[in-house]
């Protein structure tokens, strides 16, 4: 590439906006340098004039012949193009154009929309790390689904081999650009401003390190700032250098469907991230798979296998966990469908439910009881019960006839006892045995029990017995005559029963 063709693309990009189709078209008929004379002597080529006729009026064309020659006076004062060579070999950037080794090729699809040139700065080159690449893209405000599925993808791509292609934006785009970075694989940032710029601020770290281990694009020479405008037409760029773009998040009025626009004119794969029904930021995802504009993907090897080569690049195909059953036959399956859980039943009963012969099933519970899933009980065969596990806490526990614990069994509480296993301590200990504890426990707090023990039995009170009952001492309560008595005779709640 020679530098009258390099000075000619740096000034027309000086001069004309981003996308500028009318450019374009003047580039491809006149070629760069005879463009720059044309517009500095404010003279358009008569055959061009009468192309662009049948697309707009020519006043349309004179205006815009006047803007033109306008910027480019101020760029002629400013000293560019050389001032922009200059202050781009000086921030270690480059310009390439189209016909230069690093010029990707599938840019040359985008017709009169084709950047000028691109200033590219990074270590790798553009043209080989875009032979395999994916464009992520999605929301700025992105949830923290979003940006874990964005990263989980970069990563998972960029492990594969395959470049990551964004817009270096907060949200989706960050993260998928910090996920091909972990992978140690190139990405490539699209700007919407000079390479000299960050955009956003915040990531000024990560487009250091995309710079050391891929490559930061625009088509804006050094020191241009970003606009709305620029962002949508530079979304071109992303859907043009790669193979196909993933939308991860969208609502319906993104920036990201812009992308995916420019991705189906361009007849490139598109792919969209379902996420929640209730998400406002993944209806624009739901839309295009309503539309069945875009195909669903879940995983980075369906999105590989979206747009690698046929048969080369297949997703291993999802399935459930495998269970021992899948390894039965049919008449086994039949067979142990047919064996009741609880109780159990003979093999004639277990033939007639699963309606196979005797023999096959006789041979199909022997196999089936060897493995485990079923046992022999009185009553014939029945499936074998898990292993109960008992915890330390109170609860109850499964009725071993019943695996699934829906039959349960609670032990009576230690406390409840019932009357008849009551032993009356006349039968335990005689009567004659008992020893008066006047000197401890006061007689008034002896509760008679006719029905426990004979009247006749119980001694003549002593005379300190009657007299404890006319003074009980203060510190003990007489004994209430409502008071249930204990049945059993014995000592309750420290008062003494004597017996005999």
């Amino acid at each position: 590439m020679n530098s009258a063709e390099l000075e000619a693309r740096a000034a027309l990009m000086r001069v004309a906006d981003a996308g500028d189709t009318m450019m374009g078209r003047l580039v491809a008929h006149s070629g760069a340098p005879a463009a720059v004379r044309a517009i500095r002597e404010r003279t358009i080529p008569p055959e061009f004039a009468a192309q662009e006729a049948q697309h707009q009026p020519l006043a349309k064309l004179d205006q815009r012949l006047s803007t033109w020659h306008a910027r480019l006076a101020a760029a002629d004062s400013a000293g560019a193009p050389e001032a922009d060579l200059v202050a781009g070999e000086r921030l270690g950037a480059r310009l390439i154009v189209p016909g230069s080794p690093e010029w990707p090729t599938q840019l040359d699809q985008l017709g009169a929309t084709r950047p000028l040139g691109l200033w590219l700065h990074g270590t790798v080159d553009l043209r080989f790390s875009c032979l395999r690449s994916v464009a992520i893209v999605g929301a700025r405000a992105a949830t923290p689904y979003g940006v874990h599925v964005a990263a989980e993808f970069g990563l998972g791509l960029g492990e594969d081999g395959w470049t990551v292609v964004s817009g270096g934006a907060y949200g989706v785009d960050g993260a998928a650009h910090r996920g091909a970075l972990a992978s140690d694989t190139p990405t490539v940032v699209v700007l919407a401003c000079g390479v000299d710029i960050s955009y956003p601020r915040g990531h000024h770290e990560l487009f250091a390190a995309v710079r050391d281990q891929g490559v930061i694009v625009s088509e804006c020479p050094p020191g241009v700032h970003p606009t709305r405008a620029r962002f949508l037409i530079r979304n071109r760029l992303i859907a043009a250098l790669s193979r196909g773009t993933v939308v991860v998040e969208a609502a319906l009025r993104s920036g990201a469907l812009n992308t995916a626009t420019h991705a189906l004119g361009l007849n490139r794969h598109l792919a969209a991230v379902p996420g929640p029904v209730t998400s406002t930021l993944s209806a624009g995802c739901h839309h295009l798979l309503r539309e069945r504009k875009a195909t669903c993907v879940t995983t980075p090897e369906e999105v590989i296998e979206l747009v690698g080569t046929i048969g080369g690049d297949l997703a291993p195909s999802a399935r459930g966990p495998a269970v021992p059953r899948d390894a039965l036959s049919e008449v086994t399956r039949k067979v142990l469908d047919a064996v009741p859980s609880r109780g159990g039943t003979g093999p004639a009963s277990i033939a007639l439910s699963a309606g196979v012969s005797l023999d096959a099933t006789l041979s199909a519970l022997g196999g089936l009881a060897a493995a485990g899933y079923i046992e022999r009980v009185e009553k014939g065969w029945r499936l074998r019960r898990a292993s109960a596990s008992y915890r330390k806490a109170d609860t109850t526990l499964p009725d071993p006839a019943d695996s699934t614990g829906a039959d349960t069994f609670i032990e009576p509480p230690p406390s409840v006892v019932p009357a008849s296993s009551v032993v009356p301590m006349s039968s335990v200990v005689p009567a004659s045995s008992v020893v008066p504890m006047p000197s401890v426990v006061p007689a008034s707090s002896v509760v008679p029990m006719p029905s426990v023990v004979p009247a006749s039995s119980v001694e003549p009170p002593t005379s300190v017995e009657l007299a404890a009952r006319a003074d009980p001492p203060a510190n003990v309560e007489p004994t209430p005559r409502g008071e249930p008595q204990c049945e059993s005779g014995v000592a309750r709640e420290g008062r003494t029963v004597r017996e005999g």
